[in-house]
């Protein structure tokens, strides 16, 4: 499918034909129609190359890491350390020791709660939420306040699907140990902002933890210029595998903090009298990690890296508008998420149509969209709605796409109204 959407930034030519071609799952059928694949919010797809480091990583070199000496160990470890720098270089870290292989965002933030809470947070803590984030960033802090008898605070929205930042100051005391909050929602598309996020935390001396799944693929971030303190990802929503993610945290913090797992490779000496604990970032990676995964990770991430994210996040901008323009005519659709500040999120309701059917119909139309809560049940509440139908883009979809999925939504509203 072509489009005539271009993006230019520092010379470099966003060519959507030759991306699309890097991504074989895109060139097949659905129902007898073209797959339009929205649904980028739940899992990328992969392109060719990722593909291919994984078949032969496993078909060249396969061997468990960092304990053997013969030759296909060495080379295992030295890829998979390899995409620990890789990643250090993309998130500006300022070393290896601060980036934690973990299975993903939910992970990431689990260790987070279970080893700097454990640690840090007493009876009648406080940590501080928003009224948008993913249950992975609600449940764990729950489970947490009710272990210590700590506090859970939310930090609310207003209509448009923003953060009322202006009331943050007032949410914090001296008891707040942790703010955690999403970068960009998943079931809105707002892009928080978490410069200022971070900077009133820090006035407070307050650390902050970024949930960046929905803003790793879409937004350059420097951690050092943020100046978060934890960053947590997952490798499948930036076009690598799944079951492998990252936590980045700053060397002091993951130095105080206790391990998460025991087993073998979080070691530096075990008797049955005591253990003593692997150094950074080791002590946090206990057991056979997911090699292959965090191997293809660092080819994904070198993928995205040659295209560039700001030419990635300029053209996703340009098929939001575009959406956005596209679905507000047609009658009968509400767009829930309005924020000036937004990624390639489109979240909508059809009066008297529910959104499983909307995702059913549009199904056999060969376009792909989510349908449901999206993990993010208080949003809906705040809405006063079950579910919405959600709409994601990719830099390999198209204006062919949107127009694919407007023509959909159209039958949709004919036939089901």
């Amino acid at each position: 499918m072509k489009s005539n959407l271009t993006t230019k930034t520092n010379e470099k030519i966003f060519n959507i034909e030759k991306i699309r071609n890097d991504f074989p799952i895109l060139n097949q059928l659905v129902h007898n129609k073209p797959l339009c694949y929205l649904d980028n919010a739940a899992t990328t797809q992969k392109p060719q190359v990722v593909i291919d480091t994984i078949n032969d990583f496993y078909s060249t070199t396969n061997s468990n890491i960092h304990r053997g000496v013969h030759y296909l160990s060495e080379r295992s470890t030295q890829a998979y350390e390899n995409t620990r720098t890789i990643v250090k270089d993309f998130i500006n870290a300022k070393s290896e020791k601060e980036i934690i292989f973990t299975s993903g965002t939910t992970a990431s933030i689990n260790l987070v709660a279970q080893t700097f809470g454990r640690k840090f947070f007493t009876v009648g803590d406080e940590v501080i939420i928003t009224n948008m984030e993913h249950h992975s960033n609600i449940v764990p802090w729950q489970i947490l306040c009710e272990e210590k008898k700590a506090k859970l605070k939310v930090l609310p929205i207003n209509d448009k699907g923003e953060l009322q930042i202006e009331r943050l100051n007032n949410l914090i005391t001296d008891k707040t140990k942790l703010i955690s909050v999403v970068h960009v929602s998943n079931s809105l598309g707002t892009i928080n902002p978490i410069n200022e996020i971070i900077k009133i935390a820090h006035q407070n001396n307050v650390p902050v933890l970024l949930d960046a799944a929905q803003s790793i693929q879409h937004i350059d971030i420097d951690v050092q210029k943020l100046d978060c303190d934890f960053l947590a990802f997952s490798g499948h929503k930036i076009y690598g595998p799944t079951g492998i993610g990252i936590l980045y945290g700053k060397e002091n913090l993951l130095e105080e903090m206790p391990p998460f797992m025991g087993g073998g490779d979080m070691i530096s000496k075990v008797t049955f009298e005591e253990t003593t604990f692997n150094e950074l970032p080791f002590k946090f990676e206990a057991g056979t990690s997911n090699i292959a995964g965090a191997i293809g990770l660092g080819t994904a991430i070198e993928y995205v890296s040659k295209i560039g994210l700001k030419n990635i996040h300029q053209y996703e901008s340009e098929l939001l508008s575009a959406a956005t323009q596209k679905i507000s005519d047609i009658d009968g659709i509400k767009i829930i998420g309005t924020a000036k500040e937004k990624t390639s999120v489109l979240s909508f309701i059809i009066e008297n149509i529910h959104p499983h059917d909307i995702g059913t119909f549009l199904d056999f139309e060969g376009v792909a969209i989510r349908t449901g809560h999206h993990c993010t049940q208080p949003v809906m509440d705040f809405f006063k709605i079950p579910a919405t139908s959600r709409a994601s883009f990719a830099f390999y979809n198209t204006l062919d796409e949107i127009e694919q999925l407007t023509i959909a939504l159209k039958k949709t509203i004919e036939v089901l109204t």
